[in-house]
């Protein structure tokens, strides 16, 4: 699989990465810019942003325009917002390339942000936010990052409070583009059936024209822990969704490749630790996993459950028990190739269409400014030994690190309870 890199004059780099057997493209611009770049005042300001960028350009100026251009070609197209990315996307049939690349550099170099768009958009959020709030399953990933950050930035959620939504003003929304929205740092990353040399004049072409300039900073990252920390939402659901985890480390720690496989052995397939402790032996789940999350300065592993609300002891005392079991005994040899094994397999099923090899090269050209391949990042998981494993659950299997975040019906739950039980680790 293979790619070219080159940069524009203004800073903004661009990805190409030609792929045979496909009659698909893939266009995907990425700024580095999300909810840990946002001042509390307008917090949820990158996700607002994200969406008026779809609410009429200069050339599509009505509200519907941009949608309909896509739709009428047949393409897929989103965009999303996270804690430190912002991406938009077009995937579209090789033929339409040009068109595809001209609706994409028309809503981030030509978008109106009207005054009259920005306050219904604001109803349109205000709806999504409330969405989330009915979503428990998704919900616990806030009180998460709350529980771990506080009143931080990375403790924020992406979408930001209806009070702070109902504030933000169509300067905020200007001011905030302007200061993050730069050449230096966005990528521009293509893949599919492609011809590179057009297609790099093309991009040029359109995009020479965005700003360039020092993009806005973020603050960093405060982690402040010294023992257990536990959240319990009170909320009238039927299951009880918990998060329990640990931190770890950030995205730049080569110690993630033992994390991933940590991982995948605790919680990642239904062959895991946690699915066959917690669903097929105790029958307490129907979705149990883990995964782990890497930020610029921050990181995490945690396991994920729905379960019965009487279960809430049984099942985070299982959960600390399997860490603590990580923590205290080398795992085999045999369960170590299952995991590289499963990875191996995994990875090369991800880098299947043209809109999974776009991400993958952008992504790792924002944060990195350089780009491994598939085979190199399997090097360094191939290398991970069984005493790598044991050092990372030792390092991260501690009292000052685990934390457990819960939304039930608090029906009596002391905190206290569950602060013991994670000290058990």
């Amino acid at each position: 699989m293979t790619y070219t890199q080159k940069t524009l004059g203004n800073g903004m780099r661009i990805i190409t990465a030609p792929m045979q057997n496909t009659k698909a493209i893939t266009i995907i611009v990425l700024v580095g810019t999300g909810s840990n770049y946002e001042p509390q005042r307008i917090n949820g300001i990158s996700h607002f942003l994200e969406h008026m960028f779809f609410k009429g350009t200069k050339h599509r100026p009505r509200a519907g325009d941009v949608h309909r251009a896509l739709d009428r070609l047949g393409a897929e197209h989103n965009a999303f917002t996270s804690k430190e990315i912002t991406g938009f996307w077009v995937k579209s049939a090789d033929r339409y390339f040009d068109e595809s690349l001209d609706i994409i550099s028309d809503i981030l170099l030509e978008p109106l942000f009207k005054k009259e768009e920005l306050e219904k958009e604001k109803g349109v959020i205000i709806q999504e936010i409330s969405m989330y709030e009915d979503l428990p399953q998704r919900k616990v990933l806030e009180v998460w990052d709350v529980l771990l950050y506080s009143n931080q930035p990375a403790g924020r959620s992406i979408a930001g409070t209806k009070e702070i939504i109902n504030s933000i003003t169509r300067k905020d929304i200007v001011d905030y583009k302007k200061k993050h929205y730069v050449a230096s740092n966005m990528v521009v990353a293509v893949a599919g059936n492609i011809d590179e040399g057009s297609v790099f004049a093309k991009i040029e072409k359109v995009f020479k024209k965005i700003a360039q300039g020092k993009n806005g900073s973020k603050s960093p990252t405060r982690e402040e822990q010294k023992f257990p920390l536990v959240k319990i939402l009170d909320k009238n659901t039927d299951q009880t969704h918990l998060v329990l985890g640990v931190r770890s480390f950030d995205m730049f720690d080569e110690r993630k490749y033992a994390l991933g496989i940590l991982g995948v052995l605790l919680g990642g397939n239904s062959s895991s630790k946690l699915f066959s402790e917690i669903r097929e032996k105790l029958g307490l789940a129907y979705y149990i996993n883990a995964a782990s999350e890497y930020f610029l300065d921050a990181g995490y592993l945690l396991a994920r459950a729905g379960i019965p609300h009487n279960s809430l002891k049984t099942v985070a005392k299982k959960i600390v028990k399997v860490m603590r079991d990580f923590r205290e005994k080398k795992i085999s040899p045999n369960d170590l190739k299952f995991a590289k094994d499963y990875l191996a397999g995994s990875m090369a099923l991800v880098l299947e269409s043209s809109d999974e090899i776009a991400m993958f090269y952008g992504e790792q050209e924002l944060f990195y400014k350089k780009i491994l391949k598939l085979e190199d990042i399997w090097k360094k998981y191939e290398s991970v030994t069984e005493k790598d494993i044991l050092n990372v659950s030792r390092f991260l299997f501690r009292p000052d690190k685990i934390g457990l975040a819960v939304i039930a019906p608090k029906n009596g739950a002391e905190e206290q309870a569950f602060q013991k039980i994670l000290s058990e680790i």
